[in-house]
């Protein structure tokens, strides 16, 4: 976003409505600026330069009140330029520690916690998503006999994610039949890229085992059904009540939109999977983001690795009128220590080319 030169006196004053507001929510005035802060300024002489930086569209007037507050090309300019760094507190720091350090065996568990973590320290409501690998392949493919007519078709991936599915199968079908066709499956799909799975192939499977091709079509059916489950990146949220601590979600029907959106799967991957960039946190703020279901609140994401193609995102939704400072120090921490506990439970990967 392109930002016009502003003088050294626009900017204390900006600084010092966007610091007032986040922490009031109130639109802010002239003559607080002039009593807040130490900027040897008038009144009327903040008011002006308050109505150079609304021209600018820095800043906006709601209809009900003489005072202003940050637009979203506002809160961009804070972020980029005139933001203070923080440090996390000892008491924020000791919380994360405590919920990333341990014996935690299982890395779905390190994101779930990090998840809690990040949504208890900035008080919004966090997002993460399970680890997606650009290179997950099928490990194995089991076909199991549970009664008959009825199989359960299981996919291994490569990252340890189990998916299964039940499919009813003809009664003809015995146990040996369904060993057979494991074998089969197995000897054709076992290292191959979720992308490079040829179905034509699995097409003629039938008259390769020496089975009739409808009785196994619900079983490569089950084994379609286990890969796009397991090409499907499982997502997490935490403190979605968080929201009603915020005056902008006073509105029970901007509260019940917001709610619905978090059950909306879909949505969810679309906001943390929208993070391509290169930056260790991604900050998207209003009218920046893309899908109309958050152009009213703030996203700061960050991405963890795990070798070169397995990759995940965690970090937190909120209003617009956010301690920017206080998010981004803390999920920088906490990606910090969440990279330190993977390294100790999985080691340092190196992808294969």
């Amino acid at each position: 976003m392109p930002f016009e030169r502003l003088s050294e006196r626009k900017k204390l004053i900006l600084r010092a409505i966007i610091d007032d507001y986040i922490h009031s929510a109130e639109p802010v005035g002239s003559r607080s600026i002039s009593k807040r802060h130490e900027l040897s300024l008038s009144s009327a002489t903040i008011r002006n330069e308050m109505a150079d930086l609304e021209e600018m569209g820095y800043l906006e007037q709601p209809h009900t009140s003489a005072g202003r507050v940050p637009s979203d090309k506002g809160y961009r300019f804070y972020v980029d330029q005139l933001m203070e760094p923080r440090i996390p507190s000892t008491e924020e720091m000791e919380s994360i520690r405590n919920a990333l350090e341990g014996t935690i065996s299982e890395l779905s568990q390190f994101i779930r916690n990090a998840s809690n973590v990040v949504s208890k320290v900035t008080r919004y409501t966090s997002l993460a998503s399970a680890p997606l690998s650009k290179k997950k392949s099928l490990k194995t493919v089991q076909v199991v006999y549970i009664d008959s007519g009825k199989a359960l078709v299981v996919g291994i991936t490569n990252t340890g994610m189990v998916k299964n599915v039940l499919v009813k199968v003809s009664n003809i079908l015995t146990p040996d039949m369904l060993l057979r066709v494991s074998n089969f499956l197995n000897e054709h799909l076992s290292g191959r890229t979720l992308d490079r799975i040829d179905f034509d192939l699995l097409k003629k499977s039938g008259d390769a085992i020496g089975l009739d091709y409808n009785l196994i079509t619900p079983i490569i059916k089950g084994v379609t059904d286990c890969i796009n489950l397991a090409d499907d990146s499982e997502v997490f949220f935490d403190g979605a009540t968080n929201i009603f601590n915020y005056p902008e979600f006073s509105d029970t029907v901007r509260a019940k939109e917001f709610l619905s959106m978090l059950d909306e799967k879909e949505v969810i991957q679309k906001i943390l999977f929208s993070d391509d960039s290169n930056r260790p946190i991604n900050i998207k703020i209003g009218r920046e983001n893309e899908f109309e279901e958050v152009k009213d609140c703030t996203v700061v994401l960050t991405s963890y690795r795990i070798g070169n193609s397995i990759k995940g995102t965690f970090g937190i939704i909120g209003p617009t009128r956010m301690e920017y400072s206080k998010v981004i120090s803390s999920i920088h921490y906490i990606r910090k220590k969440l990279d330190q506990e993977i390294r100790k439970l999985i080691g340092d990967i190196v992808d294969e080319e």
